[in-house]
């Protein structure tokens, strides 16, 4: 039974901005009152929504390939229409030649002609006598069996049987296949290539199927560029428009991007509302959140009734979803980020989209993985993890991908998401999960490396990719990847740890069953703006030295674990100046803070500081190896990946890239 519409909404959670200012109040503290959960938001959606009627159109046959099939269709002929030959052969009496066989042939007389495919037979297969027939050819009168030409010796005028037949054998009788007013397709089956070989058998050029809800979707922000074009300071390219086209045309709609609207409430609103007038459903990304730029959730309350059903629905990614009816057609506000907006979409949006559509509910395969790592989450909302599936010594382990709901790689590099309950606030290590996949067939890589990523990982990987394997390089940096590999659960670990005991890289960190295998060299170093005076004339220990002594004089650090960290607090001996706790995961971007004057000074490698346009100081050239799983290291993807990095055409692209082969 449909939830009753006006049931006072669940209230989960309040959320009130402590530090807005009060003129801004009236802006953004209208938004959030009210989270639901995701079952109650799906339930007032559908409940607003269904049922109704799904419109329906005539359709060509050659372009009903992916429609909805809208009727039963009954076969209006027989097909065959005719008995017909499945093979090479002569048609005969089964009786005449029931005692044939190697030893004794039967020997009949041949009939004066000769049946092919699109000849009508004329004479009677009288008694001991046989008429040649082609494959699909129609069984003359009298004939009830079909010797194949292979069990046959020709002679004059005639031809010897050396194996017995049955009645009916390798005749497909006129309807075997289909009879006529037989049903042979549901309505509601989705049109496919076998579908329309059916179709065509009964002579059937067109079909009524249902019409695919034709969809309107505009992305919002006056951040936003479209693809092509050049980005501004502070400009994004829009993902979310092409990105929810492509959601849309997969799930059955007709898809429609309008292009971005600038956060001017006034051609937000016009936009809106044409596209209102001229689609079934509307799509917007952004707008959702409690900004006070943030007005689409305020206009769609004018563009009809019942107007906003939820607007916050407890989902991590994707609270900020907002779900709306105007005038009996649903506007959706998916948030901003592209994990959020794709999540949502997938998880509410898509089988309302299906229903539209007239379409069978998407049927996700699932696998059961178990988590290497604990995997905290947020208590009182229910959690998506996206996760990259890798084979361990005791089945599958379900890697986050952990980049966040900003990032548009997280779904493009999973393999599937698993769910934390909102009543739990992590998901312990070791426990096993069901992951939900994104494609029905699930393909385990053939390589799996977890470590410290490089760009020269990509440049000795690339002659696996086109040998067909699949490599798998989930980046936790060097510790992480060491740990990993003790467990297990890669096949090897790049790393670049350097042990000031013993003054060397990463061997004095392998452990039982790791082997080590030299990679290559990379320069470190300090890289700072060019124009920046401070540094002028310097090396790496003395700008370091001169940016301590400089207040003002803003640093970028590396996250724990990483080799360049080790190097960083070496140089710093104890010290913790401004930035010391702004810790990216990569080389890119410390290079980009520094590029970008969020950070005046960091440390990176030169190949990723020339590509930025930064000065580069050297420090020491760190050791990029890798602890190799010993277990693992007769798999052929192993034994791929290491000819590969002693390959002259790898070494001459890594010397290329600015790094020196070990």
């Amino acid at each position: 039974m449909a939830p009753e519409t006006s049931a006072p909404p669940t209230r989960l959670t309040f959320e009130t901005n402590m530090t807005q200012k009060p003129q801004d109040a009236s802006l953004a503290q209208d938004q959030f009152l009210t989270i639901l959960s995701r079952e109650e938001a799906a339930a007032r959606f559908d409940a607003a929504l269904f049922p109704r009627e799904v419109p329906k159109e005539t359709c060509a046959l050659q372009d009903a390939l992916g429609r909805v099939l809208a009727t039963d269709i009954l076969a209006p002929i027989d097909v065959p229409p005719f008995d017909r030959s499945n093979v090479d052969g002569f048609a005969l009496r089964a009786s005449d030649v029931a005692q044939a066989s190697e030893a004794n042939p039967v020997r009949l007389a041949l009939n004066d002609e000769t049946i092919a495919c699109g000849t009508a037979p004329k004479l009677r297969v009288a008694p001991n006598t046989a008429t040649p027939i082609a494959t699909g050819g129609p069984v003359p009168r009298g004939a009830d069996a079909i010797v194949m030409i292979e069990q046959t010796q020709p002679g004059q005028g005639a031809i010897d049987i050396r194996r017995a037949a049955t009645p009916g054998q390798f005749i497909s009788s006129a309807g075997s296949d289909m009879a006529r007013g037989e049903t042979v397709l549901r309505a509601g089956i989705e049109i496919t290539a076998r579908e329309i070989g059916m179709l065509a058998a009964c002579g059937v050029a067109q079909v009524i199927v249902s019409r695919a809800p034709r969809v309107a979707i505009l992305s919002t922000g006056d951040e936003l560029v479209q693809p092509g074009g050049v980005l501004a300071p502070a400009q994004i390219f829009d993902t979310n428009g092409p990105i929810v086209a492509a959601a849309v045309r997969e799930n059955g709609g007709e898809a429609h991007f309008l292009g971005a609207v600038a956060d001017d409430e006034a051609a937000l609103e016009k936009a809106m509302r044409d596209a209102l007038a001229s689609y079934d459903l509307l799509i917007l990304s952004g707008g959702t959140s409690k900004g006070a730029g943030d007005v689409t959730h305020r206009i769609v309350e004018r563009l009809g009734a019942p107007g906003v059903i939820a607007h916050g629905v407890a989902l991590k990614p994707g609270k900020p979803l907002c779900l709306a009816v105007c005038d009996g057609k649903p506007v959706v506000i998916l948030p901003g980020f592209p994990t959020s907006a794709m999540f949502t979409f997938h998880d509410m949006i898509a089988p309302v989209l299906r229903r539209m559509a007239d379409r069978a509910p998407r049927a996700d395969a699932s696998v059961e993985a178990r988590a290497p790592v604990r995997i905290p989450s947020e208590l009182g909302r229910t959690e998506f993890v996206m996760v990259s599936l890798v084979e361990g010594a005791d089945g599958l382990l379900a890697y986050p991908t952990g980049k966040g709901s900003g990032a548009i790689t997280s779904f493009a590099q999973a393999d599937g998401f698993l769910r934390i309950d909102a009543l739990a606030d992590h998901l312990p290590a070791g426990a096993r999960a069901e992951v939900t996949l994104f494609s029905a067939h699930l393909r385990v890589p053939d390589l799996t490396i977890i470590g410290s990523h490089c760009t020269g990982l990509d440049l000795v990987l690339a002659p696996l990719a086109r040998k067909g394997l699949l490599t798998r390089v989930i980046a936790v940096g060097s510790l992480g990847g060491l740990a990993a590999a003790k467990r297990g659960e890669c096949d090897m670990a790049p790393i670049h740890l350097f042990d000031e005991k013993t003054g060397t890289y990463n061997k004095p960190y392998l452990g039982e069953g790791l082997e080590l295998v030299e990679g290559w060299r990379r320069m470190q170093g300090i890289v700072h703006r060019k124009d920046d005076a401070r540094f002028a004339g310097c090396d790496a220990r003395e700008a370091v030295r001169r940016a301590l002594a400089d207040a003002d004089c803003l640093m970028v650090n590396r996250n724990q674990g990483a080799g360049t960290r080790i190097l960083l607090d070496q140089l710093l001996a104890g010290a913790k100046p401004d930035g010391y706790w702004n810790q990216p995961k990569s080389h890119n971007a410390v290079a980009a803070a520094v590029a970008q004057g969020r950070a005046d000074w960091g440390m990176t490698i030169a190949p990723v500081a020339e590509a930025y346009g930064l000065a580069f100081l050297p420090f020491a050239e760190e050791h990029y190896d890798l602890a190799l799983v010993v277990a693992r290291k007769d798999k052929p993807a192993a034994q791929a990946f290491l000819a590969s990095l002693q390959s002259e055409e790898t070494r001459a692209a890594l010397v290329s890239a600015g790094f020196r082969p070990a």
